[in-house]
């Protein structure tokens, strides 16, 4: 039993308060500091007895979540209580009337928007995306419940390290997926860069903990660069009289991973590790002259490179992102980025528009709202009232509409439009109009003509050409990118889509009914499941146009006949955690509540996932399928941040066992420089000396180059790896790496 110093606890307490009221001080109005007291003490006094999985009092969480608010959102009064109350109805005795009776409509708005959906789901849905569809549907009307959950959720990721290892792969997948993305979106770069490199930790601890090393590692002789870099920027922006201040920084954990990943590449050869920034106290009138003039200073010292040019201050992103960025050569043969801005864009580029928008209780005159924020927010409204799917297919809709690159692109007449990276010539007649688009039937770009699904570059100059006689059709959905174009094609496809999905489910009706199987949602998902498609209504739909023949269900009565015939026990289809936590003790007994893959053959029925074929030694995950009993993924699994986000309730913690040698299926990519015997050379340390079976391997050889990918059985991480290093010194080998497929 943890022994604790309550009167400790209380001065700790006290402290954290003191702090949020400090830094909030500018922010408050008179009045505001008594309620925020009083949002305090009943916060605290609701969650008295709780405590959270590090053993700490759980009010620790809604004061650090405040914090994060006031100081690194920017945020006023009325989200410093929202934050200190925000779990308060689903924690505690404490109502929504209560809040709003206490606190008034506006609190009572966000905390609700802020509160978990509770009660059982339909089979196949996600409590998740439920929740999430729930909370954007309150953003329409306030941002500030976004920013207040971005808050919650970067403080539960900097506490992550307290809960259980598959809680843990949940809840930064979730993220990653959905509130990283988010984040940037809303322009909080800072945030956003922190949820990814905690995720990171996570899900690859020992890649996240390698790159932090090499960071360190390198530390003294990347401070001695930079002071050398920035020495004659500096003097010739003093002799110039410009009032600035320069830093460097490294580029984020995660974003070398990405880098390293992405070009195949070791953490030596990312090449711009880390960006200088030059930010000028100015005149807002000036802005841009000065950027440009700090441009012109930095490229006599340094050659610029051409194709790293990027002018955000001309055009600015569409969350309100200010910079010039460009990449220069440094004399000692290294590239650097160098951004430059002033000191109001770099505000808004680490703490995000949020800072400023734009409040009923704030000083209009002050605060401009983001007008390409609010587009953005009227798109979700769209996308919210158009969907009539499920949760999941929402979530996929909405994170399809947070891009992160954008091309700048204009009408004939000259009128700038901003799309997400990937937009064609359809997304664009979107754009324009709603008619414009339904009846697009291609487009001239720069004066040539091209076809719907003709991809836009920036500084295209689009004409729409349409027909009276062009209707949407299904294969339009796979054509556009953005999720207004999406909503308004499934709007033009839902009446008759909407028969063929009546149609199909009578059709499953009465086949279920003369198979003698009972027509429920537990079938249907089934059903969904083993035709591979997306949704109950997607099912329906394709049964309803034919896609499906109804003939063929009765396929899937033989498969569910077959494997009721397996001998082994297999866990019952589940709904929740709790209840697979039950079913997995009751077979395996009261201490066991995770799967020892390599032990559990015989009393559950699990099988390897072929999209990243785990092999012993491979962090990895249980996931609950609906008709092939349990999965193991790896936790990189290509597929893993989907399964993790959408339905986390499925995810038990699963771990290789010491067993007995098993081969087990992975592949190598070789690259290196040819010569006669390369080949005979690599199988030779394959199969002979560490006697590993090959199962397939193909080479190519062009201008001198090899290339070659090997398919082979081993036992463990720790066998390929032995296997990697033995390879590595075949003369002529450069790089080997792991690949899935």
């Amino acid at each position: 039993m943890i022994q604790v110093d309550l009167e400790e606890e209380r001065k700790e307490i006290l402290k954290r308060y003191r702090k949020l009221l400090r830094l909030a001080k500018p922010l408050l109005k008179p009045g505001d500091a008594k309620v925020i007291k009083k949002a305090f003490n009943v916060s605290n006094e609701a969650h008295k007895e709780m405590r959270r999985k590090s053993g700490e009092p759980y009010i620790y969480h809604p004061l650090e979540v405040a914090l994060v608010c006031v100081e690194e959102i920017g945020l006023g009064p009325t989200s410093i209580v929202a934050a200190l109350l925000h779990d308060v109805v689903e924690d505690t005795e404490w109502e929504l009337e209560d809040i709003e009776r206490e606190f008034g409509v506006k609190v009572a708005q966000i905390i609700d928007g802020l509160t978990k959906i509770s009660g059982v789901f339909d089979y196949g849905s996600s409590q998740q995306a439920e929740n999430f569809r729930k909370m954007l549907l309150t953003l329409s009307d306030d941002v500030r419940v976004i920013l207040i959950k971005i808050a919650d959720r970067l403080n539960n990721m900097r506490t992550l390290g307290s809960m259980p290892r598959h809680k843990q792969l949940k809840i930064a997948s979730e993220t990653m997926y959905l509130y990283a993305p988010l984040a940037h979106r809303l322009g909080l770069y800072t945030i956003k860069s922190e949820l990814e490199d905690l995720y990171l930790k996570y899900t690859e601890s020992d890649t996240y903990t390698f790159i932090v090393e090499k960071i360190n590692e390198t530390r003294l002789s990347r401070n001695k660069f930079i002071k050398t870099f920035i020495t004659p920027i500096e003097d010739e922006l003093r002799d110039q009289g410009f009032d600035f201040s320069i830093k460097g920084r490294p580029k984020s954990v995660y974003s070398i991973y990405n880098k390293m990943k992405k070009q195949n590449i070791p953490f030596e050869e990312v090449y711009d590790l880390f960006a200088i920034r030059i930010i000028l106290n100015c005149d807002l009138e000036s802005e841009k002259a000065d950027c440009w003039q700090v441009y012109s200073v930095v490229t006599d010292f340094y050659r610029p490179n051409p194709d790293r040019l990027r002018d955000w201050i001309s055009t600015p992103r569409s969350n309100g992102y200010e910079s010039l960025h460009t990449t220069v050569m440094s004399n000692t043969g290294q590239w650097v980025e160098v951004q430059i801005r002033t000191q109001r864009m770099d505000d808004i580029a680490e703490r995000g528009y949020a800072a400023h928008w734009k409040y009923k209780d704030r000083d209009s005159a002050t605060a401009k709202p983001s007008t390409g924020l609010d587009d953005w927010i009227t798109q979700v409204r769209t996308l919210l009232e158009s969907n009539d799917g499920s949760a999941i297919e929402f979530m996929d809709d909405f994170r399809g509409n947070l891009f992160h690159d954008e091309v700048f692109v204009f009408t004939p007449k000259g009128d700038l439009k901003v799309m997400p990276f990937g937009s064609t010539a359809l997304d664009f007649a979107f754009e324009i109009h709603t008619e414009v688009g339904a009846k697009c039937i291609g487009a001239k770009v720069n004066q040539k003509l091209v076809s719907i699904n003709h991809k836009l570059k920036n500084g295209d100059q689009v004409e729409i050409l349409t027909s009276n006689k062009q209707k949407p059709t299904e294969d339009w959905l796979n054509v556009v990118v953005t999720s207004r174009a999406k909503a308004k094609i499934k709007d033009a496809l839902r009446e008759e889509k909407r028969s063929s999905i009546l149609d199909g489910r009578e059709i499953v009706q009465r086949k279920l009914k003369q198979m003698k199987l009972d027509f429920n949602s537990e079938t249907v998902e089934q059903l969904r499941a083993f035709f591979e498609t997306k949704t109950a209504n997607e099912f329906y739909y394709k049964v309803g146009k034919g896609i499906i023949e109804s003939t063929s269900i009765k396929g899937f009565k033989d498969f569910k006949d077959d494997k009721r015939q397996k001998s082994k026990p297999t866990l019952e289809v589940v709904k929740d955690e709790s209840s697979f936590t039950k079913q997995l003790k009751s077979l395996k007994g009261p201490d066991h509540d995770q799967l020892l893959i390599g032990e559990d053959m015989d009393v559950v029925d699990y099988i390897l996932a072929k999209c990243c074929n785990p092999i012993p030694g491979d962090d990895v995950f249980g996931f609950v399928t609906v008709n092939e009993g349990i999965k193991i993924h790896r936790t990189s699994c290509p597929n893993a941040l989907e399964l993790l986000s959408n339905h986390g309730n499925r995810v038990i913690k699963a771990k290789w066992t010491s067993q007995q040698e098993i081969a087990f299926l992975a592949g190598l990519r070789i690259v290196g420089t040819d010569r006669v015997g390369l080949i005979n050379d690599v199988t030779k340390v394959i199969s002979n000396e560490l006697k590993v079976n090959m199962r397939s391997i193909t080479v190519d050889s062009d201008a001198g180059i090899f290339e070659g990918t090997i398919k082979l059985y081993v036992h463990s991480t720790q066998h390929l790896e032995k296997l990697v290093g033995n390879l590595s010194k075949v003369e002529g080998i450069i790089k080997i790496t792991r690949f899935d497929y």
